[in-house]
């Protein structure tokens, strides 16, 4: 084959002659990346068990199980800054072959070069948990790879009684795990530091055993922030093959054991998996028998801005969102010398409708210096972001900036799903998964867990470059905006630069059901700035 002639990575395939590897080290390099869905987590008993099949007395969390959550990675190879990219989802819960499960959801696929000239893979996995023990009882795979495409589906793990009776097939052995139940069914135990677990799966006619030894903890830091992280050491042993694997596996230090970094070494270069997005997406409605098919909700008409009294929950659902089709958020824009406002903005939540054929919310900004400042700096600036509904991930940017003699205007098409915008102007811009921009930012914060000294991490993309922003939520206080004393949260905007703090970023978060942001301030060229919500009067019931 000739060389490669692709614009980032002119010659990187031949460099790492990876077109020139034989069918075994092709074999290797697919059996490392479906390991890597695998040790994203893996079932798990302690070593020192004298029964395995004995699951439902091991230690179990239901906080990975939590309906909604889903988990995004990017996957890159050797020199391929993004070879794949995985998703793992907690769809559903309901009533699915006549018994109670939970729905789990993943899908692995490969990216660009890596697709077209090494291992192309598209494969979607289904399987159905019982709550109480994470034990699978029904699992389905669609695996697409290159020429080939098979659909398969197997019963696993069924009730006591005569079917519980071990068949000549090993899927029909009491405690079996798939990939799926068995990422999640890992996270439900305790991940104690010095135990070691192990875990048979098997997948395609292929028996996994998996050790997994807790050797300690470490601050990790991915593209989506920072982590205390459980440190594991992973051996992926396949039985069929009689070969074997190492990892390294890092876990989130809480209830939920987050996969956030998976790290494995062949010879042809090191395979990462890397955390680039963790949302909780609205479930859909749940039918009784099989798969449950969404419906979309019917937008409502959100009044004029008024402060409820009522605290909002830590456990709010997606569906729950603190915004409405229709709401309109006007600001006002202060600076130091300046007795009126310098510049106003206005914030609009518009249709939820079919837009560059995605179903997609629009988010508009409109901001424009007033009277006060046009002699000293004019400018007119609008922004348009389209997301989607439930992840609230912009697909779609608009940006016209007229500042002063700048004028800049720009139009972004990202796909999250594969980690790239491309500019109107036909530049390519690699990006992590579940990258938002400044609009969608705006709104996606008010979702966030603001429990004071909680710190979350995004991905935003600033200037066509992403960066990682830190909200850190600081204290609970009173604001004073207008006439009105209001409850909120303060928090702080930082990056992953040198200078992360280097505009001082300041928001007020009203601490209640809406979470508007009440107040920003920050530090610029022309002085300290504010910028704060104008209140409607509230009258008293």
């Amino acid at each position: 084959m000739g060389a490669c002639t692709t614009e980032r990575n002119r010659c990187a395939i031949c460099s790492d002659r990876i077109l020139h590897y034989d069918s075994k080290v092709t074999q290797r390099l697919k059996l490392a990346s479906a390991c890597l869905l695998l040790v994203l987590g893996a079932f798990a008993l302690p070593i020192s068990a004298q029964q395995t099949d004995d699951l439902t007395s091991r230690p179990f969390s239901p906080a990975p199980y939590r309906i909604g959550e889903r988990l995004t990675y990017n996957v890159s190879f050797s020199n391929f800054i993004s070879a794949a990219h995985v998703e793992l989802l907690v769809a559903s819960r309901g009533t699915f072959f006549g018994r109670e499960g939970i729905q789990l959801k993943g899908h692995v696929e490969t990216n660009g070069v890596v697709s077209a000239a090494l291992f192309d893979i598209n494969n979607d996995y289904v399987t159905y948990v019982d709550p109480a023990t994470g034990l699978p009882f029904r699992s389905q795979q669609t695996i697409r790879e290159a020429s080939r495409t098979a659909e398969t589906s197997a019963d696993l793990n069924q009730p006591a009684g005569t079917a519980a009776i071990p068949s000549k097939t090993l899927t029909d052995v009491p405690g079996t795990y798939d990939f799926l139940s068995a990422i999640y069914r890992l996270r439900a135990l305790p991940l104690s530091n010095g135990l070691t677990y192990v875990l048979s799966v098997r997948n395609e006619n292929q028996n996994y055993r998996i050790e997994i030894r807790v050797t300690g903890q470490e601050m990790i830091k991915t593209n989506v922030g920072s982590f205390n992280a459980i440190v594991s050491q992973v051996r992926v042993k396949n039985e069929s093959l009689g070969n074997s694997y190492s990892l390294t596996a890092y876990f989130t230090d809480d209830q939920r054991h987050v996969p956030v970094l998976v790290i494995t070494r062949l010879s042809a270069g090191q395979i990462r998996a890397e955390l680039a997005g963790s949302a909780f997406v609205a479930p859909p409605t749940v039918s009784p028998t099989q798969l449950p098919t969404p419906v979309p909700g019917t937008p409502r008409t959100t009044p004029p801005v008024a402060i409820p009294r009522a605290p909002v929950s830590e456990e709010a659902g997606p569906d729950d969102l603190p915004f409405k089709v229709g709401e309109q958020l006007n600001y006002q824009v202060f600076l130091p010398n300046i007795a009126t406002a310098a510049a106003t903005a206005t914030f609009q939540v518009r249709a939820r409708s079919k837009y560059f054929d995605h179903d997609g919310l629009l988010f508009t900004v409109n901001a424009q210096t007033t009277n006060a400042l046009q002699k000293i700096f004019a400018a007119s600036d609008m922004m348009s972001s389209y997301v989607d509904p439930k992840s609230l991930l912009p697909f779609h940017t608009e940006l016209t900036f007229n500042e002063g003699r700048r004028r800049i205007v720009s139009k972004l098409t990202i796909n999250q799903d594969y980690g790239l915008v491309t500019t109107d102007k036909g530049e390519r811009i690699e990006i992590p998964i579940g990258t938002h921009d400044y609009l969608s930012f705006f709104y996606v914060v008010r979702t966030f867990n603001l429990t004071a000294g909680k710190r979350s991490a995004i991905s935003i993309l600033v200037n066509n470059r992403p960066k990682t922003l830190f909200i850190t939520a600081l204290k609970r206080e009173n604001v004073q905006i207008g006439s009105q004393t209001i409850p909120a949260i303060q928090i702080s905007l930082t990056t992953d630069d040198a200078q992360g703090d280097k505009f001082q970023l300041r928001g007020w978060i009203s601490n209640d059901r809406r979470r508007l942001p009440l107040r920003l301030t920050a530090v610029t060229e022309l002085g300290p700035l504010r910028a704060d919500l104008a209140i409607i009067p509230v009258t008293s019931q």
